[in-house]
Order: C-alpha cells, then sequence, then structure tokens
C-alpha cells in the first residue's frame, strides 16, 4: 500500500460516522469526474451485511454510559 493511500485512510478512520456520507458522495463524484463507473463490479452491496448485531455487553455499556451522564448532571 502507498504512503498517500495509507494516509487517506488514516484521515477517512477520522471522519465522524455522520459525515462519512458527505465524503462518499465526494469520492462518487470524483469517480464521475474520472470516468469510473460505479457499478463495476455489477454487485449490490446490502449494507446490513456491517451492521453487528448488540450484544449483553454493549447494551451494558450503553446503559453504564447513560448513567454516568445522569449522574453529571446532578
Amino acid at each position: 500500500m502507498t504512503a498517500i493511500r495509507q494516509e487517506a485512510i488514516q484521515m477517512l478512520e477520522k471522519v465522524p460516522e455522520d459525515k462519512l456520507s458527505y465524503v462518499i458522495q465526494i469520492m462518487q463524484g470524483v469517480n464521475g469526474l474520472l470516468g469510473m463507473s460505479e457499478t463495476k463490479t455489477g454487485k449490490d452491496l446490502k449494507l446490513e451485511q456491517f451492521v453487528m448485531p448488540a450484544t449483553e455487553r454493549g447494551q451494558d455499556a450503553d446503559n453504564y454510559i447513560r448513567e454516568m451522564r445522569d449522574n453529571d448532571r446532578i
């Protein structure tokens, strides 16, 4: 992997989740300007496959964070 590609990946990892859609739109626009087709592979991606199921530990963590926030407001 080239250094510039590594830098790009590091920058993407720093982007907040709620802003990723904007980054994707920009990248799709750049691909369009370069003449790259979005559907080169012909495969439809199902985004659900990337969603991790909730675990009991994760639910406990959410409750813990909520409790810490609630206690912080007192």
